[in-house]
């Protein structure tokens, strides 16, 4: 956990310096509690974490660096079912399980699936960038309790 925490960070920095995006002590504590979480949270829950250590930030400051996080491509959202908006920063190539009754998202590595793709022609000048399955089921907590 630690070393993938620190391999984030790196990234995370790294990144930010090649897209121009400025590394600030706001920023950098933002995209650990990010890096630090498996749980997909949202702005909200990121917000609740980061305020232990910066007391005085805002929730509208989180957001704000969210948004510059996911439009520098340094984060990506999960949004399952369409409801409140989910928060990933693992980069590598992974699908999602979503449970379907208590909204738990699980990553799934990309090579347990078969491989994706499109069958047919696209619309003109559509260029696909990536794909995202997000397989629906209940998690072992919501099944064992059915």
């Amino acid at each position: 956990m630690q070393e993938t925490l620190a391999r984030r960070m790196e990234t995370f920095r790294r990144e930010c310096v090649e897209r121009g995006l400025a590394v600030t002590h706001q920023r950098a504590v933002i995209y650990e509690a990010l890096a630090r979480s498996h749980d997909h949270p949202t702005p909200e829950a990121v917000y609740e974490t980061v305020r232990e250590k910066i007391p005085s930030i805002s929730l509208a400051t989180v957001y704000k660096n969210i948004r510059a996080f996911e439009e520098a491509g340094l984060l990506r959202q999960v949004t399952p079912l369409h409801e409140s908006v989910r928060l990933d920063a693992n980069l590598s190539d992974h699908h999602h399980l979503v449970c379907l009754r208590c909204k738990s998202v699980t990553d799934l590595p990309a090579d347990s699936i078969e491989p994706v793709r499109v069958k047919g022609r696209l619309p003109t000048r559509f260029r696909v960038e990536r794909f995202n399955v997000e397989v629906l089921g209940l998690c072992a907590r919501c099944a064992s309790s059915q």
